[in-house]
């Protein structure tokens, strides 16, 4: 878990804003006049806060050159500069949990080792718990005043709990934070550093600036106040000195990657001319960037009658000749970050406002000593810039520290940035693969080495294979109106949900489009737990909540439960010997389909897990879930039971083999917010008759005809030619449908498809061709089939 910060703009009455994951604690230096606000992401996080002197620590006075005076002088100053401040409550909630620093009746909770460790970091571990302040769920959000004749201080903020159990008990999760600084006004901010900052280079609005790194150092570019491009050169210095001008090549980037920009993951390297690696990306906040165009130069602000206008072109020239006698250029070819630009279908090359915000940055290493040059583009005769240019700013760090990969995304548009992530698991599959892919958030394997997707996919047809799955979301859904939530969420009947069982549902909008699809759990009578794919399922949940003044949490737990899924017709047999059960709990032997149990892994003092009959494979298989602290025993525990029967990892590659089989659908392939549930071949997850009660989407989709309907059927292609998504159907010179995932089936031996056709062209036998090309110069026959193309009846999963 990391903490998360964004700096402020150039105006008035910007904070500084930070996450503070659950467990975790943050520290700010106050000056009289500073607020601080802090709410909670879920409505259901408390928070408590510590008070004092500045950079104080425990066993340190507020005197300087007293750092042997005794704890209790801390003490003392705790609680004489919590009296200071003043606590507001900024709204009302309806329903929200209680505190959860302490337990109820007032006794004290020990912290969870995690919160020990962040707390020690902090220096404040051995401050007791009767000197920490509370803030409720309940009153949050909360502004702390700092009036302007208090002193100096330090704050800390914790966002308590402990570490959460299989039920969802004693979850912590993040809050929010933004800390209003009194003479912050009008000024400019530069993020926190990654790390002891060896190098700083400021490169002003309209110019550009050189500087050199060694081989491994780090490479931070910023955008201080959001909205700015920065074109980036670099060259060789070794061979420079030796009269070489060997400098990056976008053109060899793109086509040795296949890609279009490099991004942090298994595509990360520019190339130079002779196509050996010079830089790396390793962060990435932004993720919109050009490599195709050329630095502005003079030539094109004259093209618009901008005669005389500064460009990124002749900074660069001026810049490299005067500090190293690099030769000038009619324009440079760079890669310019931040920039927006884009291929419209037709072939143009537009360009829009950057998606950069204040303090986004990329994160290079150097892969040899290097000369480099970036600039601040004065580009303000259109968009690229927002309409004004600012600052860039470089801060370059030694080749000693190390920086883990990853690639920011939002759930909300309004929050911070959240980076890639590994999952617990990261330790036992990175010891098997390098290639990884970000996924939601999360690094997957895409397959392992020594085993190859085929070679995964067979062991999982055939024997038993293993597969990381953490990164799907888990959402705790608790209280009073829990089920009334669901029941008018999802598709599904939820009422109809017994204690220990499973069931998959569509979740829809008003208009009837899905908006995710996932398993419901249900883990008591007013406790249930979501798992989907879209980390946005959760702040929807809370929306509805909020909307129909239901009295119910819904709080995310997947940073606190990770999971790996154990398929193939062996996983019984490797798992059940693994299972210790409860009498009052099912044993993995015995487990039926679309159920859980919960258990311990080899014995009643082992780890606790949940254990559930589900899977994406369409064969027989499990999934089992545990806290991120016991995921690498979990798996070596496994993988030690599964290695006589054959056991296999799985990567992402083969469970695209292994799902499209099955007949099973992806979000962004077999459906999307403007897809039905009908449209998307799940119409069973949609009990009309059966479910009385309105939910979300229910009176589109009754108004929707089954005449009407495009349905999902499946294509077997008369060749082993490849087939890929967004490929078009034909039926004569037009097209009726479209392929929405294909693969080659080792099964089947022939490329196979999952395809939306219009209904008169759906039926069994059907003679269809998918359109390659321009659709019309390549054809390839198939006929249309029926779901699933592996195990129709279903009969293996079900066994």
């Amino acid at each position: 878990m990391e903490l998360a910060v964004e700096i402020p703009a150039a105006t008035p009455c910007q904070p500084y804003r930070y996450r503070i994951p659950g467990l975790d604690a943050l520290a700010l230096e106050l000056s009289p006049g500073d607020s601080v606000q802090v709410s909670s992401a879920d409505g259901a996080q408390a928070c408590e806060w510590l008070l004092l002197p500045p950079g104080g620590r425990e066993g340190q006075s507020s005197e300087a050159g007293e750092a042997d005076a005794g704890e209790a002088s801390d003490t003392v100053d705790a609680v004489a500069l919590a009296r200071y401040a003043s606590i507001t409550c900024l709204e009302e909630h309806a329903f929200a949990s209680q505190p959860q620093g302490k337990e109820e009746g007032g006794a004290e909770q020990a912290r969870s080792p995690f919160t020990q460790q962040r707390l020690a970091a902090l220096g404040v571990a051995q401050v007791p718990l009767s000197q920490w302040q509370s803030l409720s769920a309940a009153g949050l959000p909360a502004e702390i005043r700092w009036p302007r004749e208090a002193p100096a201080a330090r704050l800390i903020l914790l966002a308590p709990g402990n570490d959460m159990l299989l039920d969802g008990k004693h979850l912590a999760t993040e809050l929010e934070v933004a800390h209003f600084c009194e003479g912050l006004v009008g000024q400019e901010q530069l993020p926190v550093p990654l790390a002891p900052i060896k190098q700083e280079v400021r490169v002003s609005s309209g110019t550009a600036q050189v500087y050199e790194v060694k081989k491994g150092e780090w490479i931070q570019i910023i955008d201080v106040a959001g909205r700015q491009c920065s074109d980036f050169v670099a060259f060789d210095a070794n061979a420079w000195a030796q009269g070489e001008e060997l400098g990056l090549d976008g053109g060899a980037t793109r086509s040795l990657s296949g890609h279009c920009m490099p991004n942090p993951g298994l595509y990360s390297v520019f190339f130079d001319q002779h196509m050996h690696p010079m830089l790396e990306v390793v962060q990435d906040t932004v993720g919109r960037h050009d490599s195709f165009m050329l630095a502005c130069s003079p030539q094109y602000y004259e093209h618009h009658g901008y005669f005389g206008h500064d460009s990124c072109t002749i900074n660069f020239n001026n810049a490299l000749s005067a500090s190293h006698g690099i030769r000038q250029r009619a324009s440079w070819p760079a890669i310019n970050f931040f920039f927006n630009a884009y291929v419209e279908p037709c072939g143009t090359l537009a360009v829009d406002e950057p998606w950069s915000r204040p303090g986004d940055y990329v994160l290079l290493r150097a892969d040899r000593d290097l000369i480099c040059a970036s600039s601040a583009c004065p580009d303000d005769i259109d968009a690229a810039n927002g309409w004004v240019p600012t600052d860039i700013h470089v801060r370059i760090y030694a080749a000693e520290h190390d920086f883990p990969r990853g690639i920011a995304y939002r759930n909300r548009p309004e929050e911070l940035p959240r980076m890639t992530l590994p999952t617990a698991f990261h330790p036992c599959t990175s010891a098997l693969t390098k290639q990884f892919i970000d996924y939601h958030g999360y690094w997957l394997a895409s397959h392992y080495e020594g085993w190859g997707a085929r070679a995964e996919y067979l062991a999982c047809r055939e024997r038993v294979a293993m597969m990381d799955l953490s990164a799907l979301r888990k959402f705790e859904v608790a209280g009073p109106d829990a089920e009334r939530l669901l029941q008018y969420a999802l598709t599904r009947n939820v009422r109809r949900l017994s204690i220990g069982e499973v069931v998959y549902s569509a979740m829809c909008q008003e208009t009837g489009g899905m908006l995710d699809d996932g398993t419901l759990f249900r883990m008591g009578e007013q406790t249930f737990r979501w798992i989907c794919g879209d980390p946005a399922s959760g702040q929807w949940l809370r929306d509805l909540a909020q909307r129909q003044g239901y009295r119910v949490t819904v709080r995310d737990s997947t940073h606190q439960l990770h999971n790996i899924a154990l398929q193939g017709p062996k996983s019984r047999e490797v798992l059940a010997p693994l299972i210790w059960n409860a009498r009052t709990q099912p044993d993995v032997e015995g487990l039926g389909w679309f159920r859980f149990m919960i258990g311990r892994l080899s014995g009643p003092d082992g780890i606790p897990l949940m254990v559930s009959r589900t899977g994406y494979t369409g064969e027989l298989g499990y999934e089992v879930w545990c806290h991120p602290k016991d995921a690498p025993s979990v798996w070596e525990a496994i993988w030690a039971a599964g290695e006589p029967h054959g056991i296999a990892p799985l990567g992402l590659d083969a469970l695209d083999m292994l799902r499209i089989e099955a007949g099973l659908i992806f979000a962004g392939h077999e459906f999307c917010p403007q897809t039905s549930p009908y449209e998307a071949g799940i119409g069973f997850t949609v009990p009309m008759k059966s479910k009385e009660d309105d939910f979300v989407g229910r009176a589109a989709l009754q108004r929707e005809t089954p005449e009407s309907r495009h349905r999902v059927m499946g294509l077997k292609v008369a060749s082993s030619e490849l087939v890929s998504h967004g490929d078009l159907v034909y039926h004569g010179r037009y097209p009726v449908g479209v392929v929405t995932s294909a693969t080659q089936s080792p099964l089947l031996g022939r490329s196979i498809a999952m395809c939306r056709l219009a209904p008169d062209f759906a039926s069994p036998g059907t003679q269809l061709e998918i359109g390659q090309l321009d659709g019309h110069q390549k054809r390839l026959a198939a006929e249309v089939v029926t779901l699933p193309f592996h195990d129709p009846e279903r009969l293996k999963v079900r066994s």
